[in-house]
């Protein structure tokens, strides 16, 4: 593995993340204009997430496990050029069902593109994995801030078809990371499994990792989901409710770039431990006191849960180095995903008793993540070359 960050494919690789997050960013964006068109309950509303999470990250480990074994570089661009389409026509798809078939496979695009992305990202790297992993991470971070950013005053100008419209870039982007596929392909290490260094896979390690993950998620995607509902709840309009939910954005895309670094100097678990005792003060003052210093407090959220991506997947690379993808896979699917299955929990304990318990609820479960990163081990490997198989890529 090449010692220095190799910046082209870096740009590639986060400029296909910023792509492929665009389309995922654009899903709440729309949520708040679904529950107008289709008149959805939190339950319902949640169940649209359901299903672009469903999706997007339960079947990631699968496609990590298909590109550890086969290589799959071409389901870079597939991945995004299906994120697009299908988000595209969600919007202008006439029926709540019909809107749900859309975003679930939107979720499978964006499934197909993370796992292979993350792989690749981590060759490009080199030795600072968790600063090369920020960068690539800085770019789907960005485009899911850019999802409500844009997609919102699209739609109160052209109603839900400037969903559609918002969607040509990307596809746009897929036929530019096809004609890049052969020089991402040069990245992969000309290893066999059998020249590794001895690293073996942390099976445990790995699932106490999932559980964090997990944990945060679901406080992340219960807000992802009912920031611009409750903003309304509160009397605000949907536009200035997207807007909370950008800024929330933006500061985890900023976090981004702050916290690989800080990892790289003093450690990925204690970052990752610092930011999860942070989480629930955050949201309660959010919930609680509102006004500047609870956007204050949401751009904080941002920053903690978006900024450790990077560092739960550099993590997971470390924890499981003989399945790069697998463990790429489970980072940012799995774990996420179940996170998401518990926001739907949210939104109907919402219905049955309010938003704001829904939120308060929430919050407890990254603090109860805290207590879970102090059983996390030492990764057995270091921040070294990369173990996959000889036909990976």
């Amino acid at each position: 593995m090449r010692d220095e960050l190799d910046r082209r494919a870096m740009a590639t690789l986060s400029g296909g993340h910023l792509a492929v997050d665009f389309a995922s960013g654009a899903v709440p964006a729309l949520l708040p204009f679904f529950v107008l068109e289709f008149d959805l309950s939190y339950t319902a509303t949640a169940g649209l997430m359901l299903a672009v999470l469903a999706s997007s990250s339960l079947v990631q480990p699968l496609f990590g496990l298909w590109s550890d074994r086969r290589g799959t570089t071409w389901l870079l661009p597939a991945g995004v050029g299906v994120a697009g389409v299908a988000t595209g026509l969600a919007a202008v798809a006439p029926s709540y069902w019909l809107v749900v078939v859309l975003v679930f496979l939107a979720g499978l695009g964006i499934a197909a593109y993370h796992p292979d992305g993350a792989k690749f990202a981590a060759f490009a790297s080199g030795r600072r994995r968790a600063s090369g992993m920020s960068l690539f991470n800085i770019g789907g971070n960005t485009g899911y801030a850019l999802g409500p950013i844009v997609v919102t005053p699209l739609v109160l100008w052209l109603g839900l078809g400037g969903g559609l419209l918002a969607m040509l870039p990307v596809v746009l982007v897929a036929a530019v990371l096809t004609l890049k596929l052969s020089s991402l392909g040069r990245l992969v290490p000309r290893r066999t499994a059998g020249s590794s260094d001895g690293s073996e896979d942390d099976v445990r390690a790995m699932t106490l990792l999932g559980v964090v993950i997990a944990l945060r998620s679901v406080a992340w995607f219960g807000l992802l989901t009912f920031v611009p509902l409750w903003v309304v709840a509160n009397g605000g309009t949907e536009g200035e409710g997207n807007r909370e939910l950008s800024l929330m954005l933006l500061a985890g895309a900023a976090g981004t770039l702050v916290l690989g670094p800080v990892a790289d100097r003093i450690g990925l678990r204690r970052t990752l431990t610092v930011t999860q005792v942070a989480l629930p003060p955050l949201i309660v003052v959010y919930v609680a006191v509102g006004g500047v210093l609870g956007t204050v407090c949401l751009m904080l959220v941002g920053l903690c849960v978006v900024g450790t991506f990077g560092i739960t997947m550099v993590l997971s690379q470390l924890y499981l180095p003989r399945h790069v993808g697998v463990a790429s896979g489970l980072s940012v699917g799995l774990a996420m995903g179940l996170g998401g299955v518990a926001a739907v929990a949210l939104g109907a304990l919402a219905d049955v008793v309010d938003l704001e318990t829904a939120l308060y609820v929430g919050a407890v479960a990254p603090g109860l993540g805290a207590l879970v990163c102090l059983l996390l081990p030492r990764p057995a490997t270091t921040l070294s070359p990369v173990v996959v198989p000889a036909s990976a890529g």
